[in-house]
């Protein structure tokens, strides 16, 4: 139930991502290795902690935060393959770390009982296996907001946060960013996509996979100028090398209209986009498409409870280091700008690093990257090297790409 190549719950959780591409689903309990145990918080939420076993436990934990997944799907650990099938926690273990990670109580927007359900983690790795000496949450699009919510709420309990690709510069500006697209999508391509752009009907979203992504994807092939303006006014980013990806963001989009807008909204107490106000700019006819664009006001309630408990601070008492491609099209990269002047405008730019990623797609990372994140992280609360990593690389490239990237970002000598 995603758009191709857009699969938000696979991550690399060492610190993570959610990456893109056909993948099988989450184990099932039987298919984890013995090093790793299952378990249910006190929420509901299901949890999977995994331990070194070739290697001396550190004494330090990474916890790791999921993307989103959709309300309609059943509560389960995320899936923690890569690409090349390698199982992240093994990868997390191979440096020396303790891996936990959530499935949190619900699905759909899921940012508050994540953070809850990632601090309670904590407390149920300790019954378990003792308490860790230093804390790492991770997270990863969705995940990415959990951990720098929680990092910031609770530097008591984290020590440092690793935020990939998530939606830290502001809440609601990312509902809006999902919301233009509806409404100029249906503006473009007026008909496709029944019902209200702000109230989705129930058939659409069974619907989506067998019948409305493939009418969108032959629509957006069928009609480029139409694609290239709505893309245009949308500031929704592509790679112009490859044309495939004017589809992948369209649809990337889309799904997050269907899939996110009534759970969002009975979630936040109110429907929390609007545009009343905006001007469109990048069409053909500017005059023509705002004055036919279809407008709707934010509610209060709404915009209220984003404001309390979805935007940022940037008051950091813990590190954190964000990691993000520059051309995302589905949490673009002025968060992370955006971020940046939350940090400095609140004195705690010494505590905060960035590491862009010139690329396009959502989290769409390699494994090199991450751990250079992961490592930057390390150094930031420990003043130490990151050990260990020429082992769990065991490609050469891949070893030869974090040595620059780590050099880069004064992580390694």
């Amino acid at each position: 139930m995603r758009p191709s190549k857009l699969q938000l719950t696979w991550a690399f959780p060492i610190l993570l991502v959610a990456l893109q591409g056909a993948r099988p689903g989450p184990r099932t309990l039987a298919e984890f290795p013995d090093n790793c145990e299952e378990g249910e918080q006190a929420s509901g939420a299901l949890s999977l902690i995994c331990m070194p076993v070739e290697r001396e436990w550190n004494g330090d934990l990474v916890i790791y935060a999921h993307g989103y997944v959709a309300f309609n799907e059943p509560i389960e650990i995320p899936d923690l393959e890569l690409p090349d099938g390698t199982f992240i926690p093994d990868l997390v273990n191979g440096l020396g770390y303790a891996f936990a990670t959530t499935s949190y109580s619900i699905n759909g927007l899921a940012v508050l009982e994540g953070i809850e359900d990632a601090r309670d983690l904590i407390h149920v790795f300790g019954e378990a296996h003792g308490e860790p000496n230093r804390v790492y949450l991770s997270g990863a699009s969705e995940g990415g907001l959990v951990a720098a919510l929680a990092v910031e709420q609770s530097p008591d309990e984290f020590d440092g946060g690793l935020v990939s690709c998530g939606p830290i510069g502001d809440f609601r500006q990312q509902i809006n960013y999902w919301g233009d697209f509806r409404v100029l999508f249906d503006y473009f391509f007026p008909g496709l996509i029944p019902g209200s752009p702000f109230d989705i009907p129930k058939e659409v979203i069974e619907d989506w996979d067998e019948l409305y992504a493939p009418a969108i994807s032959e629509a957006v092939n069928s009609a480029p100028d139409a694609t290239d303006q709505l893309l245009t006014v949308a500031q929704a980013p592509i790679d112009e090398e490859d044309p495939a990806t004017k589809e992948e963001t369209v649809l990337g989009l889309l799904w997050y209209n269907i899939f996110a807008t009534n759970d969002g909204t009975a979630k936040l107490g109110g429907q929390p986009f609007g545009n009343l106000l905006r001007i469109y700019r990048g069409s053909e006819s500017d005059l023509r498409l705002n004055r036919k664009v279809e407008r709707v006001g934010a509610d209060q309630a709404a915009l209220d409870e984003i404001e309390a408990h979805y935007q940022t601070s940037g008051d950091l008492t813990s590190p954190v280091v964000s990691l993000h491609t520059i051309k995302d099209p589905i949490v673009p990269y002025w968060h992370v700008l955006g971020y940046g002047l939350k940090v400095h405008g609140s004195d705690s730019g010494d505590l905060y690093r960035h590491i862009p990623i010139p690329r396009y797609g959502h989290c769409e990372f390699k494994t090199a990257e991450v751990l250079v994140a992961f490592a930057l992280l390390v150094f930031q609360v420990t003043g130490e090297e990151l050990t260990g990593v020429e082992q769990v690389l065991s490609d050469p490239e891949a070893w030869a790409e974090y040595q620059r990237l780590a050099r880069e970002h004064g992580v390694m000598q």
